[in-house]
């Protein structure tokens, strides 16, 4: 999905506007999550970028785009552009004796 989302509609409250952008972008990701893995694939990764145009938009984790949405809001802009790319995943296995980045 590549889309720029215009953030002040007629007739619509801002709050429901930016809630209506989040609703597509996770409806997006779900449907894409449901297509068939390729062989050899564990998962579906996704490439996303967002920001007020194409060309100033920054690549972030997908977690991280609702919040991308939200600083677009709070900048004021009028519009926020929001690109997801599905592309194929593998797992790497982890050395035995690592431990895991969370903690």
């Amino acid at each position: 999905m590549r889309k720029t989302f215009p953030l002040e509609v007629e007739g619509l409250q801002p709050p429901r506007v930016v809630e209506g952008v989040k609703h597509e972008v996770r409806k997006y990701v779900k449907r894409e999550r449901k297509k068939k893995l390729p062989e050899g694939v564990d998962f579906w990764d996704f490439a996303c970028r967002v920001g007020g145009a194409e060309a100033s938009a920054v690549a972030v984790h997908l977690e991280e785009v609702t919040k991308g949405i939200d600083a677009a809001v709070g900048e004021g802009r009028e519009a926020v552009f929001v690109e997801i790319l599905a592309k194929p995943g593998t797992r790497t296995k982890r050395e035995k004796g690592a431990k895991k980045s969370a903690e």
